[in-house]
Order: structure tokens, then C-alpha cells, then sequence
């Protein structure tokens, strides 16, 4: 079934939440559902851009972006995640194209960090036209480089 890209709601938030904790790749970050879904609530009170793919009623991929949370100016996607069950079928694409589509008429860039062990997703990036533009070490995980990428928006 083709998904569907809408605004998160608080009712998906801890559904969100228990697939986020148990993925490897979240498992990293020391997330606990409680945490995932202060974090989502503080967002969406702040009136960040939180979207879902939703699939067969299902809430199975989301994306996080701060408006002007790039140097006060530009979009910044804080994050990004799908199903791991769902990897590969085009859903972080859609949810990144939304994304893009709500920055463009703020800014011709949008911001990212992805961290250095993550090669799935920086390759995902650069299929989708951003560049790694610069690197900040120990920044949210002491022995982890965040890779910071860019991506210049066309109206």
C-alpha cells in the first residue's frame, strides 16, 4: 500500500516511539519511549515540522525539521526515521521530499547531521542531492562525528 505523509499527532508519538527504541541504530542514542515522546511533544509545541508515513494505518516513518534551526535561517532536519521492516521502500524519500517542499519557501537550503557510522543513511543522502559539507566531533555522542549536509533547494 503507498503511504501517506501527514502531520504527527501526539496519538502517534509513543507508537513512533516503541519501534524508534528497539532499532539498532536508535538503540545508540540511550532513547527510552518516555524520552522520544517528550522529545516529539516539546517539537510539536514549538510548532517544529513533525510528519508521518503512515501505511496501512500504520505509522511507519517520520521526520523532524526545526524551520529556521540551521544558523537561525535555514531549515534543519533534527530527524528522520522508518520502520526498520519498512527500510528500503521509498518512505524516507517522501518524507524527505515533503520536508524540502515546506523549506523552500523559508530557504534554498536545508541542514542535517548524520553520524559517521551511518553509512545507509549518508549514502540516502547523497542519492537525494545533498553534500557533506563540514564535520563536528563528539557533538552529541562523545566518540562520534556528526557530518554535517547541505542540500541547495530549487524554486
Amino acid at each position: 500500500m503507498e503511504s501517506l505523509i501527514r502531520p504527527m499527532t501526539r496519538a502517534d508519538m509513543p507508537k513512533l516511539a516503541a519501534w524508534m527504541v528497539e532499532a539498532p541504530l536508535w538503540k545508540r542514542y540511550d532513547l527510552t519511549i518516555e524520552k522520544v515522546v517528550a522529545n516529539f511533544e516539546g517539537g510539536l509545541s514549538r510548532a517544529d515540522w513533525l510528519l508521518v508515513a503512515e501505511s496501512d494505518l500504520q505509522a511507519v516513518g517520520f521526520a523532524w525539521a526545526i524551520p529556521k534551526g540551521a544558523f537561525g535561517r535555514s531549515p534543519y532536519l533534527r530527524l528522520i526515521g522508518v520502520h526498520p521492516d519498512k527500510a528500503g521502500a521509498g518512505i524516507g524519500a517522501k518524507l524527505l521530499d515533503e520536508i524540502e517542499r515546506m523549506a523552500l519557501p523559508i530557504s534554498h537550503d536545508l541542514f542535517l547531521l548524520v553520524s559517521d557510522f551511518n553509512q545507509g543513511a549518508q549514502r540516502f543522502y547523497l542519492r537525494q542531492g545533498y553534500e557533506q559539507i563540514g564535520a563536528v566531533p563528539g557533538y552529541v555522542i562523545p566518540d562520534v562525528t556528526e557530518l554535517i549536509f547541505r542540500k541547495r533547494l530549487l524554486g
